[in-house]
């Protein structure tokens, strides 16, 4: 069983397991079952998208373009979002059948666009992305874990381990659109609340260090003693959140 690993105290930033970078989606019973219902899945983005916009990802270093990667959650390392989950009944609904599910987002890349490379925050989870509106192939659209590259594929499953680096590029003209999970490995489904509240934790850190400029790296004695004090207080907050059905 591999040892649980966070980025947040590993400051290569490189996760040196080996797990294979990408993982058969029919190990996983949510996968069949939310591929079945990609029809709904779809229809309900784009009637979100009749009257909204995706919200531009908060770390603007991680794309070659300004807001070019757009995200609506419905929810993010256990935080239930209420509030955009009104917009999916159907997909909240289904998502919801299945536990090991912590995050879930749709997410747009928009054209000649591109993902940096980085690794995830952490191994305990497998970040699945489900393709909704896949312009091409590769290699003018694609995904790349470690030394493997792969395309999406409109109602089919890219499983990977996110602790990897990894990079996403769109280099056509038309924008490309995913349906996202992350999904609690089975060796750490007893950690489920360690993990999401240190993310979390994670999260908030890199956001309030962004606005002043100042990187991870600067300070990792700093970077950890914060992350290890605030870390309770997340996970205090995600269950408060989740009962008053606050965000």
């Amino acid at each position: 069983m591999p040892l649980l690993w966070f980025s947040i105290y590993d400051f290569s930033f490189d996760y040196k397991g080996t797990e294979p970078p990408f993982i058969d989606s029919s190990e996983f019973e949510w996968a069949e079952a939310l591929a079945l219902n990609f029809d709904k899945i779809k229809d309900e983005l784009q009637r979100y998208l009749m009257n909204n916009q995706l919200e531009g990802y908060f770390n603007k270093t991680m794309v070659t373009k300004n807001n070019s990667w757009r995200t609506i959650a419905l929810k993010t390392w256990t935080v239930e979002l209420f509030k955009n989950q009104k917009h999916f009944p159907f997909t909240t609904a289904l998502i919801n059948n299945y536990p090991q599910i912590i995050s879930a987002s749709f997410n747009l890349l928009e054209p000649g666009s591109k993902i940096v490379p980085h690794c995830g925050d952490t191994n305990a989870i497998y970040r699945c992305h489900l393709g909704l509106d896949i312009p091409k192939g590769l290699p003018d659209c694609g995904f790349r874990v470690k030394d493997e590259s792969r395309p999406w594929e409109n109602g089919k499953w890219l499983v990977f381990l996110d602790a990897y680096n990894h990079e996403a590029w769109n280099n056509t003209g038309e924008n490309r659109y995913i349906f996202l999970v992350d999904v609690l490995r089975d060796e750490f489904k007893l950690k489920k609340k360690l993990v999401s509240s240190t993310v979390l934790t994670s999260l908030f850190l890199q956001k309030r260090l962004s606005r002043y400029k100042v990187s991870l790296e600067t300070s990792p004695f700093l970077v950890k003693l914060m992350t290890k004090t605030l870390r309770p207080f997340a996970q205090m907050a995600l269950y408060i959140g989740n009962t008053l059905k606050f965000f």
